[in-house]
């Protein structure tokens, strides 16, 4: 495989993640592409769809098992890449919840859902990342790329001109809030930040991609956020990828815009 790139793409098989695959597919570029998830049914019938979608593409697609929730899971599939690639190219974070609604719907705690928004979003991705360096350090242009928010904007979210900060009648109840997740995605925003202090002399690109409102089945509805005005996943798959080929490596360190040029305010 040393005249293709490696690429894996984690919770790629609907979304944000998949519309990257689609776009990485139909690149002129040869890519040997990794789609990652946690549910081996549903990234092989992603693979298998794909396939038959892009059967002329350059590239080649193959399924991943990886659990961000699982240690276990994220060394496999770490193994998995290290005996048949023996590299990585570009690892593309893109694997996260939003697990606040659950607790409207009795489902879980708040305690729960606060859990298992940063044990995916930061924990896991960040363990992954770790698990995977030796193997992006092995590649000539190793990239890192997360993907978060536009709601892990501290500026965003504390301007009170801003569309997104409204403020409820004193008293309770309060209105329902995805508190736990955006606090997470701010979170990752450190997590990226680190990795590209610690990993600047290492020659490794890091990123986050704030990908813009889009109607992803993150938290499980994404018709009520094409009602809402949400747009359409692909615009943040070009995003991601747009970090894989080179087109933001001038703003290396930063949570780069999907919907924009530039980059999100901290």
């Amino acid at each position: 495989m040393a005249d293709s790139t490696i690429v894996l793409v984690t919770g790629a098989n609907s979304g944000i993640g998949y519309e990257a695959i689609k776009i990485l597919l139909q690149s002129e570029r040869k890519y040997t592409i990794l789609l990652g998830g946690r549910d081996e049914g549903k990234i092989n019938s992603a693979v298998e769809t794909l396939k038959k979608e892009y059967s002329s593409s350059h590239s080649t697609l193959e399924a991943l098992h990886i659990d961000l929730a699982s240690d276990e899971s994220i060394t496999k599939a770490k193994d998995t890449v290290e005996d048949k690639y023996g590299r990585l190219d570009s690892l593309v974070n893109n694997a996260g919840v939003s697990m606040d609604a659950t607790v409207l719907a009795g489902k879980l705690t708040l305690r729960e859902a606060w859990a298992m928004n940063w044990d995916i979003n930061v924990t896991g991705t960040h363990i992954a990342t770790q698990t995977f360096l030796p193997l992006l350090l092995k590649s000539k242009d190793p990239r890192i790329v997360f993907n978060t928010s536009g709601m892990s904007s501290l500026a965003r979210c504390s301007d009170p001109n801003s569309p997104w900060v409204k403020y409820p009648e004193a008293g309770l109840p309060k209105p329902f809030s995805t508190m736990g997740y955006m606090s997470s995605k701010t979170g990752l925003n450190m997590v990226m930040v680190q990795w590209a202090r610690v990993l600047k002399n290492d020659g490794v690109k890091v990123w986050a991609v704030s990908p813009g409102f889009l109607a992803t089945n993150l938290g499980g509805r994404p018709e009520l956020l094409k009602q809402m005005g949400a747009g359409d996943p692909s615009q943040g798959g070009r995003a991601l990828v747009g970090c894989v080929e080179g087109e933001r490596d001038g703003e290396v360190g930063r949570v780069v815009n999907g919907f924009e040029e530039g980059v999100q305010d901290w």
